[in-house]
């Protein structure tokens, strides 16, 4: 039976997969004072990240900060896979290396675990709050791929792809072998999955600000549905 009660910071860890994201990643590094549990950067790429990232960690010594390096590409989701097997606190979560979910929200998305396996962010929920928000074609493409994700998968909920997901690690744990996909479909796979294992995930309205210069292209949309229509006829 799942222990209940408050979840402490310094249980979570967040897992943040980052490829070529020396544009992007000081801003965030620099949103992460605070926070009090470890922050895993992954990254698979061939820029300055992980230099960037070894150095924040070295200037704040009281941040528990380090970094993944893999010289091939491991995909969205196979960063993240490595980053929790790499994780030892008994809650993790990710985020994209982007900020649009600040770390003080991945904070308030931990504390549902008091009594959840899983909590998911959402820009679509009711109380959702996005300021500056994707174009119109990206939210259409977004709306269609939610909707094509619930007939195949019976998923409950509005985004399966907003970057901010935290999990119990006792529950996603069982899982984690059985992951076929690395990419940009990553999200769908693990939340189908944990829900087959009767693992409770609920999806929360967050605080989201588009920053652009996505990583999803149109070819990235096409790649992930045909993925996931292999996965769930397999």
């Amino acid at each position: 039976m799942r222990e209940k009660g408050a979840v402490a910071p310094t249980d979570c860890t967040i897992v943040v997969p980052a490829y070529n994201e020396e544009r992007r990643i000081g801003g965030l590094l620099d949103e992460l004072d605070g926070f009090a549990g470890p922050v895993i950067v992954v990254a698979d790429g061939t820029d300055r990240t992980v230099a960037m990232v070894e150095a924040h960690a070295q200037e704040h010594p009281e941040l528990r900060l380090s970094c993944l390096s893999f010289p091939r590409r491991l995909g969205k989701g196979g960063g993240i896979l490595a980053g929790f097997r790499a994780a030892g606190t008994p809650f993790v979560g990710f985020m994209d290396a982007d900020g649009s979910t600040s770390p003080s929200e991945m904070v308030r998305l931990f504390s549902y675990l008091e009594e959840a396996d899983g909590a998911i962010a959402s820009r679509w929920c009711p109380g959702a709050v996005v300021p500056v928000r994707q174009g119109l074609v990206r939210r259409l493409q977004s709306r269609a791929f939610n909707i094509l994700i619930r007939l195949l998968f019976d998923l409950p909920y509005a985004d399966t792809q907003c970057g901010a997901k935290v999990f119990r690690s006792a529950a996603i744990r069982p899982v984690l072998d059985e992951m076929l996909l690395s990419g940009f479909e990553f999200d769908v796979e693990l939340l189908w999955r944990l829900r087959r294992c009767g693992g409770r995930v609920v999806e929360v309205p967050s605080v989201w600000c588009d920053r652009g210069e996505s990583k999803v292209g149109g070819g990235d949309s096409m790649r992930m549905l045909r993925n996931l229509v292999s996965l769930r006829f397999r």
